[in-house]
């Protein structure tokens, strides 16, 4: 008797939590603090990424399947518009006006708790909207 294996296309998941990548301009303690609660975040600054154009750093975020947030909205929606027009995909871009730490911190992690990697893919957040 042979061995039963099932047929079809395999799919690959999203993870269900949204990854992060910060840009160079957002706090560097952030990410620390957000990985104490257990999320995935990355920084520009800890991987030695400063000085890169917006374009590079979405890159980079999109190829890892990271959301990428920034205090930078101008150039982050230009790129937005650009690459849905190319039809390239991102992991999600987050926007934020500049705020203390510690509330950059509280509205990450209510963004984080109420919206998964899937809806997050190619979309555009506003950070003051998780207050």
């Amino acid at each position: 008797m042979g061995v039963w294996w099932p047929t079809g296309t395999m799919t690959f998941e999203p993870p269900l939590f949204v990854r992060l990548y910060l840009d160079e301009d957002v706090h560097k303690r952030l990410a620390s603090a957000l990985r104490l609660r257990r999320f995935d975040v990355m920084s520009a600054h800890e991987l030695g990424r400063w000085g890169l154009t917006d374009e590079e750093q979405l890159t980079l975020a999109a190829a890892e399947g990271r959301a990428l947030l920034t205090f930078n909205s101008p150039d982050y929606l230009r790129l937005h518009r650009e690459w849905m027009q190319d039809h390239k995909e991102h992991a999600g871009i987050i926007v934020s006006d500049q705020l203390p730490i510690g509330e950059m911190v509280r509205r990450i992690l209510n963004l984080l708790n109420r919206v998964t990697a899937g809806e997050m893919r190619n979309a555009v957040r506003w950070l003051q909207t998780f207050k």
